[in-house]
């Protein structure tokens, strides 16, 4: 897969017509990200799409997605992050990324603001169950069944596909991006949840 050829025109243009559809899953309806969003158990679940490319940190906060290492995150490298709503009351998350360094780990996860011109300006990783501990490294809050992990592993075109399937639904405005990390998530007590340095961020505003 070859990778964009893009020039600072084109990159602009295309952050700029980046968008977030929110879509009703069967019923051919869109919304912007500010629309409100059923939240019913009963017949077709909402479906959030967000695709967009990575723009300079400059572009903060006006931008859907922003990279903070262009040498790991390249700028015009895209992305793309999906949220569908589950009957059975869960949610799952698919995270979807092209351009990036090839043969590489990136730890990725859902966290509570919105990206910013820093990278801690995201806030600390969403969680069903709050850790009264913050910042918070223990396995018991930050595994995967309370948080949503996307971590990933780029191919030779550094192109990666993940997902995430949880039984729960985010609060309301909870849930605000993606963040992708420098290495792949800590398990271990004291470290859990950890994934060293965030190295770019994307807006998803989850329902």
């Amino acid at each position: 897969m070859p990778r964009h050829s893009l020039t600072a025109l084109n990159r602009g243009a295309l952050v700029a017509v980046a968008g977030v559809l929110a879509v009703a899953a069967g019923a051919g309806l869109t919304a912007t990200a500010d629309a409100a969003e059923p939240r019913a158990t009963k017949g077709p679940l909402p479906r959030l799409v967000v695709g967009t490319v990575f723009a300079p940190v400059s572009a903060a906060p006006y931008a859907q997605a922003v990279t903070y290492d262009s040498e790991l995150v390249p700028v015009g490298g895209s992305v793309q992050v999906k949220e569908t709503l589950r009957r059975d009351g869960g949610t799952r998350i698919e995270l979807r990324v092209r351009d990036l360094v090839a043969h590489r780990v990136y730890g990725a996860h859902v966290h509570t603001k919105p990206c910013g011109k820093l990278p801690a300006d995201a806030g600390p990783h969403y969680q069903d169950r709050v850790d009264p501990t913050q910042p918070s490294v223990n396995p018991e809050y930050a595994n995967p069944d309370n948080e949503a992990w996307l971590d990933l592993t780029a191919d030779r075109h550094g192109s990666a596909r993940s997902l995430a399937t949880v039984d729960w639904r985010f609060r309301e405005r909870g849930a605000r991006s993606v963040v992708l990390h420098e290495m792949a998530t800590a398990t271990h007590e004291g470290h859990a949840g950890t994934a060293g340095a965030r190295l770019a961020c994307v807006n998803v505003p989850f329902v």
